[in-house]
């Protein structure tokens, strides 16, 4: 396994970004932690649009449509098209309508929150769930019946999840084999002021037990479908093209799947001793404290 290579120089800086093209770019945990931008990081991104590098922000968060992440780009003074996001929840309803086909005749069942259902309804596809079940006291399974109009169900971050939800879902999919099982992403957890807290993967986990079913396909990274709505959309030069996060089993393990060169930040999950340990079983091609490190270049 070859060791990565700590960016530590202005020399370091200048040849990396001499290297490539574009870069992709996870969000929290690399450009900011919550609503705090990192130290640097307006500034990294300034110069790499001076430099002619396209970006594009790829992240797993679900509970935010494109418009809201563009509404939070610009709170934090950073400019950011909207094209430039892809985000779980617009990868989710992009693949459905334009890979997967979904049925027009069809409707999804949401566990997730409003950057779900804001993107299906963009691309036009029928919805339920979502916000509409989130009062999960006195269930009345006599309520809770097949319904052969869902064709899917799909599950994201949901901070209201309740018994309900999960046996609307379970109902739908145990009733109906042809039903299929989606995910935005499988994260385990979730980083939060500077804790983890569980994500999607974890609050999908009495489905999977309770059906000794596997989701039919996740969207966000380090799965393909995230990667082939990206290249659908652009042309990427997989050998001028580097994926920057904070996470190894997410970030990093999502661009060695796509080819990409990978640059690790350590501002959020994944830490130094996490690539130098002996037989580590995902390290990234190189490695820097901060991405506001590169802001070095601008004096």
């Amino acid at each position: 396994m070859p060791t990565p290579i700590k960016l530590s120089s202005r020399k370091d800086y200048e040849s990396f970004l001499e290297k490539f093209d574009t870069f992709l770019l996870d969000c929290d945990g690399v450009l900011w932690h919550g609503n705090t931008l990192l130290p640097g990081v307006r500034e990294v991104l300034a110069l790499l649009r001076q430099k002619g590098k396209r970006l594009i922000f790829v992240t797993n968060n679900s509970a935010k449509s494109r418009a809201s992440y563009s509404l939070k780009f610009k709170k934090l003074n950073i400019e950011a098209n909207e094209n430039e996001i892809f985000g779980s929840a617009y990868i989710t309803a992009y693949y459905l309508k334009n890979i997967l086909k979904f049925p027009k005749e069809k409707k999804i069942y949401v566990i997730g929150e409003s950057g779900i259902t804001e993107e299906l309804d963009l691309e036009g596809i029928r919805f339920c769930g979502s916000s509409e079940d989130n009062d999960g006291n006195d269930i009345d399974f006599n309520n809770i019946y097949p319904d052969p109009t869902v064709g899917a169900v799909l599950c994201g971050l949901d901070t209201r999840i309740n018994y309900k939800k999960i046996a609307k879902a379970f109902n739908y999919l145990y009733s109906n084999p042809d039903c299929l099982f989606l995910l935005t992403n499988d994260d385990s957890t979730i980083p939060y002021n500077g804790t983890l807290y569980p994500g999607t993967g974890s609050l999908v986990a009495p489905l999977i037990k309770s059906l000794n079913r596997n989701p039919d396909a996740v969207m966000g990274k380090p799965n393909k479908p995230m990667m082939d709505c990206i290249t659908n959309e652009f042309q990427l030069d997989v050998e001028r093209t580097c994926m920057i996060g904070d996470r190894l089993d997410t970030d990093i393990q999502f661009g060695i799947n796509g080819k990409l060169k990978t640059l690790l930040v350590l501002t959020g999950v994944s830490k130094e001793h996490d690539i130098l340990i002996e037989n580590a079983p995902i390290v990234p091609d190189y490695y820097l404290p901060s991405l506001g490190d590169l802001s070095e270049l601008c004096k």
